[in-house]
């Protein structure tokens, strides 16, 4: 039997990894800033994760949501803490895909409407609902196809009132920071005129912080810039350093019910160990805080007075969510960042190299990077 091939591969087998740095199978040495898909919020094998999900498994690895389970209560009062939604309740599950198909069952229990709005060149996942309010035709099958889903242009406030007060929309759900399309990102006059929006509808706010989430950007949620609240946030990626897992923070407003909502691994006991780790470790080593100062290094630095450094066209992003869009030279650019100077980076759209490290990143990594591009740049 093969694998099903469909993804494209780079040609290096990682085998080890300690915070920032990978080794391939071969002992090349590389700085990961890519976090695998903003993963990796913590460091490869930091050493307190390691000693958390090893002890865990040497207790009891697994049992099914049918039995009291004390670190599902643990994860969920320090994420509620961490995050500043500690009046909120959390559902866990195993990905952002599932936590957001849940988020709009969600609102669709709640509100008792069908429809969903969503936003131009958005990214929710792979799943049949996600996929539906995802902006892009290559990845929807006929299965998918729905007439409960309407796209609008993001930070377009004519069209989204125009949707809105039609009253037929259960949820709105936008990204934090759009990630798979380039990054972009919602303003926040626009976040804020939503909220109000979908409070004069009814219409319940589901915010995806999956990737721009876990203090990615310098506070706990993206959204939090725009100083609003959601009333469903979805989280995933950096949850628990590359244990899958997915949460849905949930509004006091919204009632549980016996069945509505159910998964046979989310929040087992190895997840919320490992989420747990995460959480301590953001907390005592101050990474939010982190996020913002390397984020304002890395600005400050590729666009100095406010001008990107040759090859940029344009920076975007916050904190260490960031994408560099290249005039051109793009995927000669990224081979070279790998193979000659042995940094990763992730792409996001057409010709944006996207950087998604580790929150621990220290301004010496992030100034080496700097080097590198300005000398494949020369």
């Amino acid at each position: 039997m093969e694998l099903f091939k469909v993804y494209k591969l780079w040609d290096i087998e990682p085998v080890k990894g300690l915070d920032t740095t990978l080794w391939d199978a071969d002992g090349n040495e590389y700085t990961d800033l890519y976090g695998g898909h903003a993963v990796i919020s913590v460091g490869h094998c930091h050493p307190h994760y390691v000693k958390a999900v090893t002890d865990q498994l040497n207790k009891l690895g697994f049992y099914s949501n049918a039995v009291q389970n004390s670190l599902q209560k643990e994860l969920a009062h320090k994420l509620g803490k961490a995050s500043g939604y500690d009046d909120y309740s959390l559902f866990l599950c195993n990905s952002g895909a599932e936590a957001n198909e849940n988020a709009m069952k969600l609102a669709s229990f709640q509100t008792g409407r069908a429809k969903i709005l969503a936003f131009g060149k958005a990214f929710h996942g792979r799943t049949s609902g996600a996929v539906a309010v995802t902006d892009n035709p290559k990845i929807q099958s006929p299965f998918n196809s729905t007439k409960n889903v309407t796209l609008v242009p993001l930070n377009d406030l004519e069209a989204t009132e125009q949707a809105l007060m039609t009253g037929e929309y259960a949820g709105v759900i936008i990204e934090g920071i759009q990630g798979v399309a380039g990054i972009y990102e919602p303003s926040d006059d626009f976040l804020k005129s939503l909220r109000e929006l979908c409070d004069r509808t009814g219409t319940m706010l589901i915010l995806d912080e999956i990737q721009s989430g876990y203090g990615r950007t310098g506070l706990f949620f993206a959204h939090q810039h725009a100083g609003i609240r959601a009333d469903i946030i979805t989280t995933a990626k950096g949850m628990a350093n590359g244990f899958p897992i997915g949460g849905v923070l949930i509004s006091p407003a919204f009632k549980a019910e016996y069945g509505m909502l159910g998964t046979t691994f989310g929040g087992n006991h190895l997840a919320c160990a490992a989420a747990i780790a995460v959480l301590e470790i953001i907390g005592s080593e101050h990474l939010v805080e982190n996020a913002a100062k390397i984020g304002e290094y890395f600005r400050n630095a590729l666009c100095p007075d406010g001008q990107p450094i040759h090859p940029i066209k344009e920076y975007r992003g916050r904190g260490l969510m960031i994408g560099l869009e290249v005039k051109d030279g793009y995927e000669d650019l990224r081979n070279r960042l790998l193979f000659e100077e042995h940094f990763f980076t992730g792409a996001a759209g057409p010709k944006v190299i996207r950087l998604l490290p580790s929150l621990t990143i220290s301004e010496e990594t992030a100034s080496r990077f700097v080097s590198a591009l300005k000398k494949l740049s020369e």
